[in-house]
């Protein structure tokens, strides 16, 4: 069986969903796909996220990512919302969960680093849970 396919989504695909989507890749490979979209584009990702990530991490997102619309990524098993301050946006289909993450945009290099390390610490958790989900 294919791994499952995780969508990491928030309104503009620039700061939240791109950490998840790098840190998916980065520790749940193996486990599923991640995949990053929103609503709306931005002409870069979060410059304060990409270097935070490069810092604690070594990822560079800015070599292996960019902004991306939910029309642009595979159909994903599993979708979930980064949090929407504002309102979540509409994918087609319900959320399986809401992360209900604040944007540290335009914060703390601190407020960046605890949104990174919750998102860390979910994808973890979704890492450990998916196998029993999907299984044939």
């Amino acid at each position: 069986m294919s791994k499952p396919k995780v969508a990491f989504i928030c309104v503009h695909n620039s700061c939240r969903s791109q950490i998840a989507e790098a840190l998916g890749k980065h520790l749940a490979s193996d486990v599923f796909d991640s995949y990053s979209a929103g609503t709306e584009t931005k002409p870069r990702i979060n410059p304060d996220a990409v270097r935070i990530m490069k810092q604690l991490y070594g990822i560079d997102m800015e070599q292996t990512q960019y902004s991306k619309l939910i029309a642009d990524i595979p159909e994903p098993d599993l979708a979930i919302s980064m949090g929407c301050n504002v309102g979540c946006p509409f994918i087609g289909r319900p959320f399986d969960d809401n992360w209900g993450l604040p944007d540290p945009t335009g914060q703390s290099d601190e407020e960046f680093v605890r949104v990174i390390k919750e998102i860390e610490t979910r994808v973890l958790q979704l890492k450990n849970s998916l196998p029993n989900q999907f299984h044939d």
